[in-house]
């Protein structure tokens, strides 16, 4: 008897078709976007999102800070829509990212910010959104339908819209390089065996880490563990775990640490180390570990997009720990695909 995959598990497998699509399909707006943000200079930048989306966004901040050299911030949408203050944001960048491109208060901050004079631009896979309207400039991210509650490809093909408008923007041709090549490196994360860290999470809390870019995908991991496997997670820089959440970690207690090929891998190790130590069990995406259990996981040849990699390998094991809890990962409870805050 064969066991039909569930969509997410489907909607994994076509995260690589989903953003090589984007990259043949994407290259006229995210360049005509980039021209425009150079004429602009933006002295800042400004993210509104919510969930997933507002994960990618920490991503695009790290890639903002570290590649264009400007601050970029989270900006609450409640700022606008429900105490009803329009920032001074004259001269800023703002990245508003949305899946679906409906919820109200999205849609409000961005008009908000456009009034101030800001330039907006939206990342949604619906071109015909509320938020796609009201935006400077749209950014589709061409993922096709996903039908699973759970965002996997509209996530990824988020981080890799608004990576790729960064890289335009500074004219970064090794990062360009990087993003081209994404669709065969994310095609082998698919197939990374992760049975080892699926066998350890046992249903108790966990915690995911990382540092920079990486800890941006560990906020992720943490929410899909919550929302597929109804298991409590939390994230944390590996900077902070061991300040005062390490109080809680005892023996076995599971953990998954992120990392990609940068500066704070060494770091990285070196906490995930440290609980290995202290007897949780800890799996880490790095060879520098000694202590701690290393998985398998694809560098792509661009410290910046590997935790593309890294997010797309996690997808497949946390679907597969939420079926073997009896979890159907497509209709998580309580949740519904489009959410409209106020």
């Amino acid at each position: 008897m064969t066991t039909e995959p569930t969509r997410m598990r489907r909607e994994i497998d076509e995260i690589p078709a989903a953003v090589d699509r984007l990259l043949s399909r994407g290259a006229t707006a995210i360049t005509a976007a980039a021209e425009k943000a150079r004429a602009v200079d933006p002295a800042y930048l400004i993210s509104v999102a919510r969930g997933s989306s507002d994960h990618a966004c920490s991503f695009l901040k790290y890639a903002s800070e570290l590649v264009l050299r400007r601050p970029m911030a989270s900006i609450g949408p409640s700022v606008r829509s429900i105490y009803g203050v329009d920032l001074m944001a004259k001269g800023a960048l703002g990245i508003a990212v949305s899946q679906s491109g409906q919820s109200p208060d999205i849609v409000a901050m961005t008009e908000s910010l456009s009034r101030s004079g800001a330039m907006t631009v939206a990342i949604t896979n619906d071109e015909t959104s509320r938020l796609a309207n009201t935006a400077d400039v749209t950014l589709p991210i061409h993922a096709g339908p996903e039908l699973s509650v759970a965002a996997t490809k509209t996530f990824v093909t988020s981080l890799v819209a608004g990576l790729w408008l960064i890289a335009e923007i500074a004219g970064d041709d090794d990062l360009l390089a990087a993003i081209r090549t994404l669709p065969g490196h994310l095609d082998k994360a698919t197939g990374c065996d992760w049975s080892p860290a699926a066998d350890a999470i046992d249903g108790r809390s966990l915690f995911t880490l990382g540092r920079g870019p990486s800890w941006a995908v560990s906020n992720e991991a943490a929410l899909k563990f919550k929302e597929t496997c109804l298991i409590h997670a939390e994230s944390y820089s590996s900077a902070e775990v061991l300040h005062g959440p390490v109080s809680i970690v005892g023996d076995g207690f599971p953990v998954i640490a992120f990392a990609a090929a940068d500066a704070a891998e060494g770091s990285i190790a070196d906490t995930a180390d440290a609980l290995a130590e202290k007897g949780a069990r800890v799996f880490a995406l790095t060879d520098k570990v000694r202590q701690a259990t290393r998985l398998p996981h694809i560098r792509t040849g661009h410290p910046l997009t590997d935790p593309v990699a890294s997010i797309v390998s996690f997808y497949g094991m946390v679907e597969a720990v939420a079926v073997r809890r009896g979890i159907n990962p497509d209709a998580p409870r309580h949740l519904n695909k489009v959410t409209e805050t106020v």
